[in-house]
Parts: structure tokens; sequence; C-alpha cells
């Protein structure tokens, strides 16, 4: 399987731009909506939705907003590739998960009974 050659791409003045832009947007909504402290909440909340929404949406326009639109889509397509277990498969695996833990659980607890055997009773004769 052969994989493409990675591209890579120069990043623009106006790519830098419109990511600079994306971060104003976001520190004015945030100053808007405490500078509106007066109003309603709604009315509060309305502008910081909308200047979210326009850094959001300069943000996706930038090569880097593409590529990440890219990404997410890429990642949608291999879940889709996936080959998910059946109930019963899950089932079964759930259970031989549980089935190892208890006996790794129950080997650790004889190990540890036996060391404190031997450390306590034979090698220093504490008796309990």
């Amino acid at each position: 399987m052969a994989n493409p050659a990675p591209v890579e791409t120069v990043t623009t003045g106006t790519d830098k731009a419109k990511l600079a832009a994306a971060a104003v947007l976001v520190v004015a909504a945030v100053a808007v909506f405490y500078m509106l402290s007066k109003q309603d909440l709604w009315v509060r909340v309305a502008a910081l939705v909308v200047l979210m929404l326009m850094a959001v949406a300069t943000f996706f326009t930038s090569e880097p907003g593409k590529q990440l639109i890219a990404y997410g889509r890429d990642s949608a397509r291999e879940v889709r590739k996936v080959v998910w277990p059946t109930r019963k498969e899950a089932g079964q695996m759930t259970a031989y998960v549980f089935a190892f833990v208890f006996v790794m659980a129950l080997f650790l607890w004889m190990t540890d009974k036996t060391l404190e055997w031997v450390l306590y009773d034979l090698i220093l004769g504490w008796k309990r």
C-alpha cells in the first residue's frame, strides 16, 4: 500500500491574518460579554455566540482550518472502515477480561500471603 507523499503547505500572510482575526474575535467576544453586564443575559449570550461563530468561520477559512476539516473527514472515513465486534463477541471478551483480572488478583493475593508467611513466620519468627 503506497502512501502518497506528504504535502507541505506554506503558511501565507493571509492565513496568518485570518488566524489573528479569529483570535481577536474570540477576545472581543469575551470582552463584549463582560462589557454588556448591564444588559439582559440573552443579549450578552447572543453577542458572545455571534462573535464566537464569526471567529470559528474565520478560522475555518484559513489553511489550518481546512486541514482540520480534512482530518475530521479522514477520521470519519476510517471509523466507517472499522469492523466492530458483535454483541456476543463483546460480551465474551468482557468475560475473558473479568476472568483474567480475577485470576491475577488471586495469584497476587496468594503470592503476598506466601511472602508474608516466609518473611514473618519462617525468617523472622514473628508469630501473630
